[in-house]
């Protein structure tokens, strides 16, 4: 079973490349949007034992809102949530769980899913810039959809609702990057060619 599994995948990816090459993407992707949920909890859990709850991290305020407050691109205010932002301990909590998936995410797209032979420190360093630039497009955007996703549901479910708005803003990060990452690493992981050998000295007769 096994084998002809095998089989009828190896002829796939030989005869739709690019296709298996996004296959197999969105299934690691998937893999590591799973991670996330079961980390998530956990270290918001741990960071939420700690007084970090109750310290305001609220950075690069790019704009004015309705209110006349400023929009910060993180911005995790004092306190638990709903009331609060969840402070720093929720910013922490956050940017770990997309630190250690995003670390397991490049080696097995690299390997698995692209199987680069690029230098893998410069691919290291390009990824890290797309990283940095995808975890601040994820922030700005949560600034408009991460207080009204959490007061609706913990204000309908409770405790229940706010392990669901964990969920739900985590899959929404997980889908950002899945949309921007693949061309990205498309060209980040790219396959190039082996050096060509030198040709060898004909035989003196």
């Amino acid at each position: 079973m096994v084998s002809s599994i095998r089989r009828v995948w190896s002829g796939f990816a030989a005869s739709r490349p690019a296709t298996a090459e996004f296959v197999v993407f969105s299934l690691i992707s998937m893999g590591m949007t799973v991670l996330q949920l079961v980390l998530m909890p956990v270290l918001k859990w741990v960071f939420g034992m700690t007084s970090l709850v109750e310290t305001t991290f609220q950075v690069l305020g790019t704009a004015t809102n309705a209110d006349g407050s400023t929009f910060f691109i993180f911005d995790y205010p004092a306190g638990a949530l709903p009331e609060g932002g969840g402070g720093l301990a929720y910013f922490l909590a956050v940017q770990l769980t997309l630190l250690i998936a995003q670390v397991i995410n490049f080696f097995l797209q690299r390997t698995v899913t692209f199987k680069s032979t690029s230098d893998p420190w410069r691919a290291a360093a390009w990824y890290a810039v797309a990283y940095v630039i995808i975890t601040f497009l994820a922030a700005w955007l949560q600034g408009f959809y991460k207080d009204p996703i959490y007061q609706w549901m913990i204000g309908r479910w409770g405790a229940t609702g706010e392990a669901g708005a964990d969920v739900v803003t985590m899959i929404i990060n997980a889908l950002i990057s899945f949309v921007v990452f693949f061309p990205i690493l498309k060209i980040i992981f790219r396959a190039e060619p082996a050096p060509e050998r030198a040709a060898e000295p004909s035989p003196v007769s």
